[in-house]
């Protein structure tokens, strides 16, 4: 099947494009990975989870004999068999991407090549112009006995949410408090993770997101780093969230905690990374060291990290047999199934969630609960 992939003599009318023209550089795709690494992914002005991410599909790509390959030999059909092979074509063995992550693979290459035709002018053209992602359809069974009720953003109802909360107090389990703020404030889980008490007002009940925590398997380091896209946002919260957190603060305060929690800022490859560090109260503590008053912590003072709790959700999963799918997302879903069914405005919960576009918002949330649908339904009886 690799040969196939990297051959130019077979399937010649799969896309009639045009073969890049016989240029002088002899450089491979992975030279020209490593240079644009180099020259215009670290000092750039993507944000650090960005590159993490680039950085992971482009060691994926490297992996690939494609990466081998003379750069002036790779043509659009070549392109075209590595995407449908990361499509998962009929056929192949290889796991289907996901649509988010085929689209980092597509940005990737798309700049890459972009990077050869200028400012190297290795080529003339970029290729990928040419390269279609061809997803796979669902197909629809027409006889399916299967209803389909509450649409298909998977959400949990509130005696769920109570059955977790009370499984995860009894246990002392210190993603309680996560939980609580995920699914009264809809954040993702990286932006509880890196709450600090400063972001929050508590009298006029409001907080502030403007950071999330995160393992970078790059450089294998917990940093903190921005939000999606970079942008701060103000969530407001009622009552119930208020007197968790008034408690948790007061508990927190009472308490004598072994370790404290701080950030140090590493400058490495032209980029600035927010590193998290926790100390012993008994070690001395470096002058570079600024200290964090995290929201999110463990009895003994240390953080509670978004991959810990990602366990605590797998954990969930098998002892609730109707959370069957359940992740920390599901929580902030939730939220916004919560917020629509009481008549929120679409407007409002997008600036909550702190969606970019509005149509985001209405395309992937909005849906009806089954009593409104019922009701709307109806309206005709009445005419």
């Amino acid at each position: 099947m690799i040969e196939s992939l990297i051959s130019t003599n077979e399937n010649k009318n799969y896309y009639s494009h045009p073969s890049p023209p016989k240029i002088s550089h002899n450089i491979s795709f992975e030279e020209l990975i490593n240079l644009w690494i180099e020259e215009e992914l670290k000092p750039g002005t993507l944000s650090n989870g960005t590159v993490m991410s680039y950085q992971g599909v482009m060691k994926k790509i490297k992996e690939h004999p494609i990466a081998k390959m003379q750069l002036k030999d790779i043509t659009p059909d070549i392109l075209q068999k590595y995407i449908d092979t990361l499509c998962k074509p009929q056929g192949t063995q290889h796991s289907r991407l996901s649509t988010g992550y085929l689209n980092i693979y597509t940005a990737v290459l798309n700049n890459l090549f972009r990077f050869a035709v200028f400012p190297k002018k290795y080529i003339t053209f970029n290729p990928m112009e040419y390269v279609r992602t061809h997803r796979r359809n669902t197909k629809p069974d027409i006889f399916s006995e299967r209803t389909d009720i509450s649409g298909t953003v998977p959400v949990i109802t509130h005696d769920q949410y109570l059955e977790m909360i009370n499984y995860l107090e009894k246990r002392k389990n210190p993603a309680r408090l996560p939980f609580q703020i995920a699914y009264y404030t809809g954040l993702r889980l990286g932006e509880v993770c890196g709450l600090i008490w400063q972001d929050i007002d508590l009298d006029k009940q409001y907080m502030t997101v403007r950071r999330s925590m995160r393992y970078n398997n790059i450089r294998h380091k917990v940093e903190l780093g921005t939000t999606k896209r970079s942008k701060v946002r103000t969530v407001y919260f009622g009552d119930t969230l208020a007197e968790i957190l008034k408690t948790e603060k007061f508990i927190q305060h009472e308490k004598y905690a072994d370790y404290k929690n701080y950030y140090q800022i590493i400058n490495e490859n032209g980029r600035e990374y927010y590193e998290l560090k926790t100390l012993h109260r008994e070690i001395d503590v470096p002058v570079d060291y600024t200290e964090l008053s995290l929201v999110c912590l463990r009895d003994d003072g240390r953080p509670e990290s978004p991959d810990t709790i990602s366990i605590v959700c797998r954990s969930l999963r098998k002892r609730f047999k109707n959370l069957d799918g359940f992740h920390f997302h599901t929580l902030r879903h939730t939220y916004t199934s919560n917020l629509i069914s009481a008549g929120a405005s679409p407007k409002d919960v997008q600036e909550l969630l702190g969606h970019s576009d509005i149509n985001v918002t209405m395309n992937i949330y909005a849906h009806s609960d089954r009593e409104k649908k019922q009701y709307s339904a109806r309206l005709l009886d009445n005419m």
